[in-house]
């Protein structure tokens, strides 16, 4: 008897012949993404307009070849060397509806890039922030240093510069935070002219989609509702600019990015900076533990510069903390430049030339002094803060007998050298209010064995004068963070202040 189901048998089938098979295949290779697959494909596309292709009308890769809009055959990818190459073939683009863009897209009008220019043969336009209250000084340092242009704006300066001369501000200032190349500026009325700004700067000739980004905004007086929104359409610019040249946008790293973009915006208008510090110039790479109240290293170069102190007499902090002022004191006595032992962000630049940056820092280095003219001496009452400030001292590469670290007491110690200047940033506010007699005290201690120096204070509290029962000859307004102090300055003359 005789199964009347089919039996099921697995067969493998027949390869069509070699006649069959001559005709064009109509499958597309795999869209890969990456650096290597952009690379493939931009020599892909060099070698098409050479040879154009000669495929029969109607074929599919005739087809291909054929744009699929008239916004896709206008919008060719640019290479990264500036040449416009051809349109994309149909079958690569998304199967998505192509908004038509306004008629004044910067973008849609990008013209083939021009030659690069050179970078160390352009001047470019910088602004300098700093600590409010140190502009005088940090143009009469920018001046010292050989810039033109200059001027003082607020909480910085303006200057100008060739690319050299922005590494080497970003090398010796001492007292600015940052060094901001000015790339874009206009006048913006709403938050899509930000974007459109954005969108129409060169931001590829400085980084490109391969990346990471951080854009930060500020703003003097600016009508605009939200800042925020604005940091946001600034972003969206450069992201959508790079992404229709190099067919990706960059990613967003709020932490460490490769490239920090800075919005500036005022009543009238915005500017677009290129940060090419990285992390603030006063992170000079050796502070590692800290006082209760520090201070920061360029404002500590700041009060150093405000007071006039001549780095060939003695200089004494009796409240030091972690050594701040002291350090940043023997830096600049044996001219040893703020930022020699630390990164930049122009060095994660595009085209960034690494033997230029070595032979600057080189010659810098060939500069620096062997040793003091005069002592720098240090005391706090802590002697956990004394251990630190140490610590301090010899990751900024000084040896102990450049600056003399002691545990003493500011109302009783005495200085075993010829009459120098006193730079301090003693406790005060909530931490000073139990002790009423520390400040009495303090200035008997001045009156008695400190007569002939030059005696600098910074501090919030505005009353400070009238507790040391002593008369200002000159008062700074600074701010140490968002603080509001002064600096005030006083002169002990010998016999001014007897009983």
């Amino acid at each position: 008897m005789t199964d009347s189901k089919p039996r099921k048998t697995l067969t493998l089938k027949k390869k069509a012949p070699a006649a069959a098979r001559s005709e064009p295949e109509t499958q597309e290779p795999r869209l890969r993404s990456g650096a290597r697959a952009r690379q493939v494909a931009q020599l892909r596309r060099e070698q098409d307009a050479d040879a154009p292709l000669t495929a029969p009308a109607g074929s599919p890769r005739a087809a291909a070849a054929k744009p699929s809009s008239p916004q896709t055959a206008e919008r060719g990818r640019p290479s990264r060397a500036g040449r416009q190459t051809g349109p994309r073939p149909a079958s690569r683009q998304p199967n998505r509806i192509t908004p038509r863009r306004p008629s004044h897209d910067p973008v849609r009008e990008l013209a083939p890039q021009p030659i690069a220019r050179p970078r160390h043969k352009e001047i470019f336009q910088v602004f300098a922030p700093c600590p409010l209250g140190l502009e005088e000084v940090l143009h009469a340092e920018l001046e010292a240093l050989g810039y033109q242009g200059l001027r003082k704006g607020r909480a910085g300066c303006h200057f100008e510069a060739d690319w050299t001369g922005v590494l080497k501000a970003n090398l010796y200032s001492r007292l600015a935070t940052r060094i901001l190349v000015r790339l874009a500026h206009a006048p913006v009325q709403t938050e899509d002219d930000i974007l459109a700004l954005a969108r129409s700067t060169e931001w590829e000739r400085w980084f490109g989609a391969e990346q990471t980004l951080r854009v930060d905004t500020s703003a003097v007086r600016s009508p605009m509702k939200s800042l925020q929104y604005c940091n946001l359409r600034a972003k969206d610019g450069i992201c959508d600019r790079l992404r229709e040249l190099e067919g990706e946008r960059p990613s967003i790293d709020t932490v460490r990015p490769d490239a920090r973009v800075h919005l500036f915006l005022d009543e009238h208008t915005a500017t677009l900076y290129l940060d090419t510090s990285g992390e603030s110039l006063f992170k000079r790479g050796w502070r590692l533990q800290k006082g209760e109240a520090p201070l920061r290293e360029n404002l500590a170069a700041g009060l150093l510069a405000l007071s006039g102190w001549d780095p060939s007499a003695a200089l004494l902090d009796p409240f030091c903390g972690s050594g701040t002022l002291l350090i940043e004191a023997a830096w600049i006595a044996l001219g040893i430049p703020p930022g020699i032992w630390r990164p930049f962000g122009f060095e994660r630049l595009r085209d960034h030339d690494a033997r230029h940056w070595r032979d600057l820092k080189q010659d810098a280095r060939s500069r620096i002094a062997k040793q003091l003219d005069a002592p720098l001496i240090g005391y706090d009452i802590d002697p956990r803060v004394i251990a630190a400030a140490e610590g301090n001292r010899e990751r900024a590469m000084l040896s102990p007998d450049t600056i003399q670290f002691a545990v003493g007491d500011a109302r009783k110690v005495r200085a075993d050298c010829e009459p120098g200047w006193i730079i301090t940033n003693p406790p005060y506010g909530e931490r000073m209010e139990e002790d009423h007699s520390f400040w009495p005290q303090w200035a008997e201690n001045l009156k008695r064995h400190y007569a002939g120096w030059n005696v600098n204070v910074i501090t919030s509290d505005l009353e400070l004068p009238s507790r040391l029962r002593l008369k200002p000859k000159r008062r700074y307004p600074v701010f140490n963070g968002a603080l509001d102090c002064r600096l005030f300055t006083f002169e002990m003359v010998e016999k001014s202040y007897r009983n």
